[in-house]
């Protein structure tokens, strides 16, 4: 069962953002990237009131996905990266990107807290960071 409304078409934007986004961290780091892709859609909360489609959530400016601005991100979806994104569709939620609305690759270690927001873990290259329960109870 989904967690949020989608098409097909939806399915192959999320999965290009995956890539885009995530492809050097494997399959998991995809998956959590989808996590908070995912995450925004259903928070309806601070950065992200009134998304409620994965369309919205892929051009959200500002504050939206820097992949959108690279070429690489317009390739045609694959099967394979299409199979993860229903995964995150359906709801698999992957620690650290659990309750995550935000992710970032630092050039170093993770900070504690990046804009206001605190870190929930690292994997790979991408640190993410997510809401309280308080502030975004749609998430958790």
């Amino acid at each position: 069962m989904a967690v949020v409304a989608h098409t097909e078409e939806d399915v192959k934007l999320l999965a290009r953002l995956m890539r885009a986004e995530a492809e050097g961290d494997g399959q998991l780091g995809m998956l959590m990237v989808g996590n908070v892709g995912i995450n925004r859609v259903i928070a309806d909360c601070l950065d992200f009131i009134g998304l409620r489609t994965i369309r919205q959530m892929v051009f959200q400016s500002p504050g939206g996905f820097e992949a959108v601005q690279k070429g690489y991100f317009y390739q045609r979806a694959r099967e394979e990266d299409m199979r993860l994104a229903r995964r995150v569709i359906r709801g698999e939620r992957f620690h650290p990107a659990t309750h995550a609305l935000w992710f970032f690759r630092p050039d170093g270690p993770c900070p504690a807290r990046w804009f206001n927001q605190w870190n929930t873990g690292r994997f790979k290259s991408h640190c993410f960071y997510a809401p309280t329960r308080w502030d975004c109870p749609r998430v958790y």
